[in-house]
């Protein structure tokens, strides 16, 4: 099953800052730059293997759930394994949704530094600060991984406790504590789980998060196989350096390379 980029240029449920609709194409010029290569560090070449789908048109007025969902459940249909360039987070609810329907059986890894567990917020059940409760109401996964979590906050806190999700906080992280997944997984990676110094064009900048080197090594880590991901938040206006379009391109690079190269046990 072949990789393949699907961009999601939305980010109507952005709070705070809007901009990640731009992301898309900036990722792909970052991932294909004459200055690097196309190999990842697993020693292979993605160039042939990587396919994309192109960006989704999202016309004014239509209905974006909808949209997302069908464009992925289709991408599944041909046997490829998507990687969604976001876009805020709140596409990760209609996304999954496709991959429920095409095989009801996995995991999430979500790695953010905000567990996106609200009910709701500002009056929206779809933002961006709410996928997860959506996924997890709908029993959509057999579990939820959420790693390098620092803004949890009560009623977060609770959800995670109603729909028994599996927090590892960054400060927990940093002592030590890891997981364990046994079913195929969907990857979903906020890059503001990343600290500011290595990631700062994110609308929602928290210090205090992980390094590159860590989240690739969590990817290169999985032991089971990846059946998708998306990397969500890229905020091309506060990114005036151009260094976390790079950061996102090394990691759909891994991406693709741990799904090209497969998985099996136990390991995290």
């Amino acid at each position: 099953m072949q990789p393949t980029l699907l961009g999601v240029p939305y980010d109507n449920s952005s709070s705070h800052l809007r901009g990640s609709a731009d992301a898309p194409p900036l990722i792909r010029k970052a991932l294909w730059c004459s200055a690097g290569n196309s190999w990842c560090e697993a020693g292979i070449d993605l160039r042939g293997q990587l396919g994309d789908s192109g960006d989704l048109s999202i016309l004014p007025h239509a209905h974006p759930r909808s949209v997302i969902e069908s464009s992925v459940a289709a991408l599944l249909g041909q046997g490829s394994r998507p990687i969604i360039l976001g876009g805020d987070h709140s596409i990760t609810y209609p996304v999954v949704r496709a991959f429920y329907r095409a095989r009801p059986t996995f995991d999430i890894l979500h790695i953010d530094a905000h567990p996106d567990l609200y009910e709701e917020f500002g009056g929206d059940r779809y933002s961006h600060a709410c996928p997860f409760a959506r996924i997890m109401e709908e029993g959509l996964v057999g579990r939820l991984v959420q790693v390098g979590i620092r803004t949890m906050n009560g009623h977060q806190r609770q959800q995670a406790e109603r729909y028994g999700v599996s927090v590892i906080s960054m400060g927990e992280w940093f002592r030590g504590t890891r997981f364990e997944l046994r079913q195929p997984v969907y990857l979903s990676i906020d890059l503001d789980a990343l600290d500011p110094a290595f990631a700062p064009g994110v609308s929602h900048r928290e210090p205090g998060g992980l390094s590159v080197r860590e989240v690739i090594d969590i990817i290169q880590g999985l032991a089971v196989p990846v059946i998708g991901a998306d990397i969500v938040e890229y905020n091309p206006q506060q990114d005036s350096s151009g260094i976390t379009a790079l950061v996102a391109a090394k990691l759909v690079k891994e991406v693709a390379g741990k799904m090209v190269s497969g998985g099996s046990g136990v390991r995290g």
